[in-house]
């Protein structure tokens, strides 16, 4: 897993910028749009490989096919998730041009993501017995069970996708003019990464996505050799459950104190709320600590919502001051360059996990070794916020030398505003 994890960072080294900047190059085809045609063409192809995440059509014949196959999927679904993800992504500074429409905006967006978030946590334990099945007969025996799923995700994608297309997306034609300066892909890598406030914000955005992934792997882990909850508990769904609920209840708290204190702001303080929101995982153990581990879990639904909420809209305040150099919003390569960094981040967790796991008293199966509770609980305790917490801490550093607010923040606003070409009609 590891190798293959590798070999598929090296392909997003590739395979993000580059549809970034193939989506920038791209002329407007007249009702198909510009950013609206790759969401077409990537959407069932997208869907497909849903299934093929969740179900292998055919019986591996050892080590090597298994190997292949992983590496081949997840590769080929990169390719056409990125291919959505950078295009509606770029969508969203070009369609709201002001800090206000998008502020209110992504609150809408965000809550939806909680709202999908919850879904995607509760339905696979729904509809799979056994999430790791230790027998062949077992294995046999749930393989409908994850077909089942696969057809359900990718149903889903397709019907929540085709309002969307044919309704949520405007796009401004774009003038010969303006598409003349959009600079080639080489000189977009190169003018992207020298944009030391965009190398800033995306540093401290893959801490954020760091922490995202590692901790709800981790937890039901923690929750079973740390607290003595059983193995599939719904007690851990219920927990994270509570943590989406408390996100999307307070993302409106978190845009009321974006705008008085700042977006960039905000974000570092919810940082900083996040760290000392999961010190107390480190301080308890044993099964009379169930109650607490719920409030404590659903404690983390205030940083995370801070997180989500407000990174895309300063984000979108890089592209902004960039689009005053160039004349035009080069919003997919930002967006493009921004997943290829932070999908780094799953390496970092898939690497904390295999050298933290060989150290801390498990065996190759991840089974912990006899004997050696204290060093296990201390390990997972280490990986739920230890780790995360060195990842919070960077962002915040990141983000304090972050340059693009306050006084800079506002001059660049309105500059834009003497732009009518960098808004959307």
């Amino acid at each position: 897993m590891l190798t293959a994890y590798i070999l598929w960072g090296i392909w997003n080294a590739i395979n993000d910028p580059l549809l970034g900047a193939l989506s920038e190059r791209t002329k407007h085809r007249g009702k198909w749009g510009k950013r609206k045609f790759y969401l077409l063409i990537s959407i069932i192809p997208l869907c497909i490989m849903m299934v093929l995440l969740f179900f292998v059509p055919f019986s591996t014949s050892g080590k090597t096919a298994e190997f292949l196959y992983f590496l081949i999927t997840i590769i080929v679904f990169e390719f056409f998730y990125t291919l959505f993800d950078v295009n509606v992504n770029a969508l969203f500074p070009e369609m709201f041009p002001t800090e206000k429409k998008r502020a209110a905006t992504n609150l809408y967006i965000k809550i939806t993501l909680v709202v999908a978030l919850i879904l995607a946590s509760l339905l696979p334990g729904l509809i799979i017995s056994d999430f790791v099945p230790e027998s062949d007969s077992a294995i046999r025996g749930i393989k409908s069970e994850y077909f089942l799923m696969a057809i359900i995700a990718a149903i889903i994608t397709i019907v929540i996708s085709i309002p969307f297309l044919l309704r949520g997306v405007k796009e401004k034609e774009e003038r010969a003019e303006d598409f003349e300066k959009r600079p080639s892909f080489i000189e977009s890598l190169k003018f992207t990464f020298k944009n030391k406030t965009f190398v800033k914000f995306v540093i401290a955005n893959t801490m954020l996505w760091y922490c995202y992934t590692i901790l709800p792997l981790i937890l039901p882990l923690y929750a079973e050799h740390v607290l003595d909850i059983e193995k599939g508990s719904f007690l851990i769904s219920i927990a994270l459950l509570l943590a989406f609920l408390v996100a999307a209840a307070s993302m409106p708290l978190h845009r009321k104190i974006g705008f008085r204190i700042g977006m960039r702001n905000e974000l570092i303080l919810s940082m900083i709320v996040w760290i000392g929101t999961l010190f107390p995982f480190f301080l308890i153990s044993g099964s009379q600590f169930k109650v607490l581990f719920l409030f404590i879990t659903a404690l983390q639904g205030f940083p995370l919502a801070g997180a989500f909420y407000l990174v895309d809209i300063i984000h979108a305040d890089i592209i902004d001051e960039d689009a005053l150099k160039f004349g035009v919003k080069r919003s997919a390569s930002y967006y493009g360059i921004n997943a290829f960094v932070h999908r780094i981040s799953i390496i970092l967790v898939i690497v904390t996990v295999i050298v933290m796991f060989g150290n801390i008293g498990w065996d190759k199966e991840y089974v912990p070794i006899t004997g050696n509770q204290g060093l296990v609980e201390f390990g997972l305790k280490a990986i739920i916020w230890i780790f995360p917490a060195i990842a919070l801490t960077i962002g915040i550093l990141m983000m304090k030398s972050y340059g693009l607010h306050g006084e800079r923040l506002e001059n660049m606003r309105k500059e834009i505003e003497q732009h009518p070409e960098l808004k959307p009609t």
